[in-house]
Formats: C-alpha cells, structure tokens, sequence
C-alpha cells in the first residue's frame, strides 16, 4: 500500500499560485510580441497599463483557458484564452476593460474568450460603469465551430441590454473582424 501524495500547505499553493500568475503575464510567446512590436503594436496587457490609472488594473478570469479539442487546438491552451479583462480607473473614475491580445491565436474569439468578454460586460452593466473594448483579433476561432459564434451572440445581447445604460466604447486597434465589428456599437451623429 502506497502513501497518499501529502496535502499541500498554504505557503506551497500561494508559491503555486505566484508561479501561475507569473506564466500568465509572460504567456504570449516572445516572437508574436516582438512581430507585434515590430508593427508598432502593443500587446493587450500593454495597452490596458497605458490606458488605466497606475495600478488600477484588477485583471478578472487571468487562468481561463479553453476547452476546445478540434484540429489540434487542444495541443495549445494559453491561460486568459488570448483576451485581458477587468476594471480599474481613468482618472479615478471606475471603468471595466478588455483587450484582446492577438499575439495569442491572432486574438481569435472562441467560447472562453468570449465568456470572459461576457462577464466583464455583466460587471460594467451591474455596476453602472462604461465598459471599453480594445478590438485586435480575426474574428470567430475556427476551431471552435458554432460555440464561438454562439460567444458573439451573448456579447451581441449584452450590448443591447447596455445601450442607453452604460457607454460602450471601442477602441480598433488592428483586425476587428467577424462579430467584432459590431461590439461595442459605435454610434455617430450627423
């Protein structure tokens, strides 16, 4: 009869979870952030931290990876599924924000992403705040079928719950295909 592997103690799961939380912030592969650089382009983590107060940001499903089996996607699953959410503040004033990254699955929406979009728009609605999306990715994730292109449709119905409620706003900072085109609404006035 073998031992049971011994719990965990609490200093080992808060080491894991530094470890984890670290892998996390530098999980975009080093060539794509260069390539993206090299395009004049900031990564997603990037772009929040110069657009929100210093230390502002409190990122919001940072382990989130997807579930997906299809053509061999399973063989990559990046913790935060190509998209950084959360809320922090613009001149002290509470905003929720996500940025997709495109250096992870060209910033491809599959179902976990686009949960992670969903949540962080039911925060802003909740919460009375505008919620900002910084749009970088080519569309629907392939890959994940009908269930990405069900994602873009719970954004679509948050967006038409928020419209007069909570400011939408879009920020196009590269490919903005498929749904993204359409989320947030943008509005102009003649």
């Amino acid at each position: 009869m073998t031992d049971a592997p011994r719990p965990l103690t609490t200093a080992q799961r808060l080491e894991d979870l530094r470890e984890r939380d670290a892998a996390v912030v530098s999980a975009a592969d080093e060539v794509a952030v260069q390539k993206q650089h090299a395009r004049g382009k900031k990564t997603a983590r990037e772009r929040i931290a110069d657009l929100l107060d210093d230390g502002s940001f409190v990122e919001t499903d940072r382990f989130v990876r997807h579930q997906a089996h299809a053509y061999g996607i399973d063989r990559k699953r990046p913790d935060g599924d190509g998209i950084v959410t959360g809320h922090g503040t613009i001149d002290g004033r509470q905003v929720c924000v996500y940025a997709q990254d495109f250096t992870v699955f060209g910033g491809s929406l599959g179902e976990a992403h686009g949960r992670k979009i969903q949540k962080i728009q039911d925060l802003a609605l909740t919460t009375g705040v505008p919620v900002i999306g910084m749009l970088d990715g080519g569309g629907a994730r392939i890959q994940e079928g009908v269930a990405s292109l069900a994602a873009f449709a719970g954004i679509m119905r948050r967006n038409t719950r928020s419209s007069g409620v909570v400011p939408q706003i879009s920020m196009i900072m590269g490919p903005a295909a498929g749904g993204a085109v359409y989320s947030p609404p943008c509005r102009t006035s003649s």
